[in-house]
């Protein structure tokens, strides 16, 4: 065959390929919570559980000063910069049957007690387009580092569940080299977001279920806010964290989030969380430190949190070399937060601190 025709025929075959529609389900079910404007002009738009009447809400606790102290186990090139933990990765004997990789920032390769393999969040390397555009033109917001998985690896992933639509969460070009053969889990209204060529999708609602194998997966609320355009989208879809249950153990990624009641709700409603993997950066701006701690947790307040929820087991997030280090003051200042905190707060909750790359089996 002539190559012009052969190159013909592989666009034409790519074209049909990406126009197949998506297969789309929805779960919601007796027990969920959907939370929605419900007239004006922002009727339809989804909004957190817990609002303030008016300005930001008052956190429990609040390192006030000298928040990012050296730490011997933190070993940095330069000051809470370029870091790695060097202390003893050690952990609670949980015998979950869980085990999982940090890939770097909200990303987890995750391995189910029936044998699956999951993906939370999966974004490897820059943004997507035209983000990533936009950042080489300014030369910033670089990600220098994450751990990369073969072809082998991403073909054998049976789920994939994304917490919300902002570019260091979701990616298409990530979706692209995931493939069709996975279920993709979302929140109600992120499947208009998806590319077209044939995935299976599955939207849920704040505390609905599905079925995976022979796990449970459950969509729980979280405190933030979802978009992905310039114009016109602001909250039309929801946003959340996943619960995985198998058996009587469980594990809990809570995606972005600030602090709320909203885990305790959690707690009441699943009792004590086994593994918890739980954000602690973004929350650092000049000009607007509040916003972004209203939607991102401090590391004192994940402690709080993870106390709530009844965690036996905290792994922090967010922080790395590998981190495009959005709202935070340095790659390590968070994590160097989170073991201050611990300290001033005499947490009893168990910290697994892991290195970008690091793998667990729990």
């Amino acid at each position: 065959m002539h190559s012009s025709a052969f190159l013909t025929l592989i666009v034409i075959f790519s074209l049909a390929a990406c126009s197949t529609p998506n297969n789309v389900q929805q779960q919601i079910g007796e027990r969920a919570v959907i939370e929605q404007v419900t007239e004006g002009e922002n009727q339809g738009m989804y909004r957190n559980l817990y609002r303030p009447e008016k300005g930001y809400p008052d956190y429990p606790v609040t390192c006030e000063a000298n928040c990012y102290p050296a730490h011997p186990a933190v070993a940095c090139k330069a000051p809470a910069q370029d870091c790695q933990f060097t202390g003893t990765q050690r952990a609670p004997e949980l015998k979950t049957g869980y085990s999982l990789q940090w890939l770097g920032h909200a990303s987890f390769l995750v391995n189910t007690p029936d044998g699956q393999q999951l993906l939370f969040d999966p974004v490897f390397g820059q943004f997507d387009w035209p983000v990533n555009w936009a950042q080489h033109l300014a030369g910033i917001i670089k990600r220098p580092y994450t751990p990369a998985l073969s072809v082998e690896q991403l073909a054998a992933t049976d789920a994939v569940l994304y917490s919300h639509l902002h570019y260091d969460h979701f990616s298409h070009a990530s979706i692209a080299q995931i493939g069709t053969a996975a279920t993709y889990y979302l929140p109600l209204g992120m499947a208009a977001y998806m590319p077209n060529g044939g995935y299976n999708i599955v939207e849920q609602a704040w505390y609905s279920q599905s079925q995976q194998g022979e796990l449970n997966i459950h969509l729980l609320p979280a405190h933030h806010f979802n978009s992905r355009k310039l114009f016109n989208d602001n909250n039309r879809a929801l946003w959340g964290g996943w619960l995985l249950e198998y058996a009587d153990k469980t594990l809990f990624f809570a995606g972005d989030t600030g602090y709320s009641d909203h885990f305790k709700d959690i707690q009441q409603r699943y009792g004590d969380i086994d593994i918890c993997l739980l954000p602690i950066a973004s929350y650092h701006h000049e000009t607007d430190g509040d916003w972004y701690r209203y939607v991102h947790t401090t590391p004192e307040d994940a402690l709080v949190a993870a106390k709530e929820l009844g965690c036996k087991v905290m792994i922090p997030w967010g922080y790395g070399n590998a981190s495009w280090q959005m709202g935070d003051i340095s790659s390590h200042s968070p994590l160097l937060r989170l073991l201050h905190m611990q300290q001033q707060l005499e947490s009893q909750v168990p910290l697994l601190i892991l290195n970008e790359g690091d793998s667990v089996a729990l």
